[in-house]
């Protein structure tokens, strides 16, 4: 496929007007001329954007990936994929390890070829704090446990790039000591201190989960794990979707942060492409009206989002103030990056996938293409 006359989003992370040539699945180099039934589209001026990757994210149209079944896996994968979502890494809830053990089997079964390719597991539960649950349910909390990750590990075929941990808990920094290089340790779902944070950061972690959404906040006696991220250079998930976190704190933790480092993720839950109306997340009953998910029992307590990344996306630049460039490298080339698959997504580099999302000056998507062959 060779697509022409398109506004590309570059590797210097600027728009520059030129042409995509994809052979054999993959972004080539230079302009070419077709080959005989070449397919060649004229994108008339569309932004040519790489395609996204969604590191934390539960579920879409009715379907959780803690269902742990191939049909649901496809689903969200179909479903992330007409929304330029070409690369997921679907999170797990707090649960015990034997419905944790479904879930790794339907993932590592799974086989990569219509929708999304899932290139990771997001561990996100149940090595977290009994007093920042958000949504997750409490009856299958458990001290962070090297053995249980490793058995998880193999038994998902070695897909999961992330794990939570809420550093104050008992066993926390051992478990930090001996996973760091095994798999990227996000500090999430926390009580903890700056020092606590701090120290966990010194032995290994690296990121942060929903940052502000269940942790600390920041005030000028307790600064708290923001500011232990920010000094340690972690990189930081945020959800953009107009209900998680105000528009200024968006821009905020943009220029504080810089966006090399903040990572958009939709977390959305099963109610995301669907109406209004009565879900679950995590085994805990959800209502969902507009971009707002609640647990049904805890009205004010938020249960994911409703939103797929790339609105997401779209609302940061619209809605938020955020640079488009910026925007663009926090939903594709930063969370490829995070989970060590950048040589394959996240980026319209020579060698890269040709996953490539046009769309208009609205950000409206005009068409998905995904290695090369139009998917939307």
């Amino acid at each position: 496929m060779i697509i022409k006359h398109a506004l590309i989003y570059t590797p210097e992370h600027t728009f520059a007007p030129g042409e995509l040539v994809i052979r054999d699945g993959r972004i080539a180099a230079g302009a070419a001329d077709p080959l005989p039934g070449e397919e060649v589209v004229d994108a008339g001026g569309l932004y040519a954007l790489p395609g996204l990757l969604d590191i934390h994210f539960h579920g879409a149209v009715g379907h959780d990936f803690c269902d742990g079944t191939e049909e649901s896996i496809q689903a969200l994968a179909d479903f992330e994929a007409s929304k330029g979502v070409l690369a997921i890494c679907p999170a797990t809830m707090t649960y015990s390890e034997e419905i944790l053990n479904g879930v790794m089997d339907a993932a590592a079964a799974h086989k990569n070829g219509r929708g999304a390719d899932l290139v990771g597991i997001n561990m996100e539960g149940p090595f977290i704090s009994p007093h920042k649950l958000g949504a997750q349910n409490p009856a299958y909390l458990h001290l962070p446990d090297v053995a249980m990750f490793r058995r998880l590990q193999k038994r998902s075929g070695g897909l999961i790039k992330l794990v939570d941990i809420a550093p104050e808990e008992e066993c926390a920094f051992d478990f930090i000591a001996q996973c760091k290089d095994e798999v990227r340790i996000s500090i999430a779902h926390t009580c903890t201190s700056y020092d606590t944070a701090i120290a966990a950061f010194d032995l290994g972690a690296s990121h942060m989960t929903h940052l502000y959404n269940a942790m600390p906040g920041i005030t000028h006696r307790e600064p708290g794990p923001i500011i232990a991220a920010l000094e340690r250079k972690a990189e930081v998930e945020l959800i953009t979707d107009g209900v998680h976190i105000h528009p200024a704190m968006v821009r905020f933790t943009f220029r504080t942060f810089g966006d090399d480092r903040v990572i958009l993720i939709a977390d959305s839950m099963m109610a995301c492409g669907l109406p209004d109306g009565q879900y679950s997340l995590g085994g805990q009953a959800v209502t969902v009206k507009g971009p707002r998910a609640t647990l049904t029992e805890q009205p004010g307590v938020i249960a994911g989002s409703a939103t797929c990344l790339y609105d997401c996306m779209k609302r940061a630049v619209l809605d938020m103030g955020v640079a488009l460039e910026s925007a663009v490298r926090a939903a594709s080339e930063n969370p490829a990056r995070s989970i060590g698959v950048d040589a394959d997504y996240g980026s319209l580099t020579v060698g890269r996938y040709g996953n490539v999302i046009l769309a208009d000056k609205a950000l409206e998507i005009q068409s998905v293409i995904q290695k090369g062959v139009r998917i939307v």
